[in-house]
């Protein structure tokens, strides 16, 4: 059964942090908080992280995973963004949004969308997964913590350790994190078109009603 490591949510113990990169960096996978719910997260280069957290979710080959940056210099190293969305994502960030675009070569295959090679870059409004990020040293490879089935994201660590427990490596305890998972903008076809209304405004676009 995974461990629940309680860290707190204004002023992460670096100490705590640090343990929780440490389980990422050997190949973990973990349970965080964001500013728009749980996220399950693991290395970028890890293979298996990703089969698990695709099993976890019961996910198709062609969904989204989301690099969870620390700022935007870091999210621009690994998404293409045109000087027709840099204001756009600049204004937006941090924030609960998870942006789709062209991914870089710095992006592994793997967790690309399989034709567009497009993938998922966000920067939460929350400092322990920032926290998390910047001890990292690179984005998180990450994925909404929404089960099969399920209406509504997990919000508690309890939750997430009663249902998932023995799927992950460690769940962080840092309060109780958004309940609404983030608005999704997909910047690949030129104009920015949401492909779902979350917990971010989203008034300014185009809204995707397929």
């Amino acid at each position: 059964m995974a461990e629940i490591l309680e860290i707190h949510p204004d002023n992460p113990q670096p100490r705590l942090i640090r343990k929780v990169a440490e389980v990422i960096a050997a190949g973990g996978l973990v349970a965080y908080p964001t500013d728009s719910c749980y996220a399950l997260g693991c290395a970028l280069e890890n293979k298996q992280g990703i089969e698990r957290i695709t099993r976890i979710r019961k996910l198709d080959s062609k969904h989204h995973f989301t690099l969870m940056c620390d700022d935007f210099a870091q999210l621009g190293q690994f998404v293409i963004v045109d000087n027709s969305a840099f204001r756009t994502i600049k204004s937006l960030t941090p924030g609960p949004y998870t942006f789709i675009m062209k991914a870089t070569k710095e992006v592994p295959r793997r967790m690309m969308h399989p034709k567009k090679h497009s993938v998922g870059a966000r920067i939460p409004e929350n400092r322990t997964a920032l926290a998390l990020v910047g001890e990292v040293g690179e984005p998180i490879l990450s994925s909404t913590l929404l089960l099969p089935g399920a209406d509504d994201p997990l919000t508690h660590a309890e939750d997430v350790q009663a249902e998932i427990g023995r799927e992950v490596d460690i769940i962080i305890d840092s309060g109780v994190p958004g309940v609404v998972p983030t608005s999704v903008i997909d910047f690949t076809e030129g104009a920015p078109v949401v492909r779902r209304v979350g917990a971010g405004n989203v008034d300014r676009f185009d809204i995707d009603e397929t």
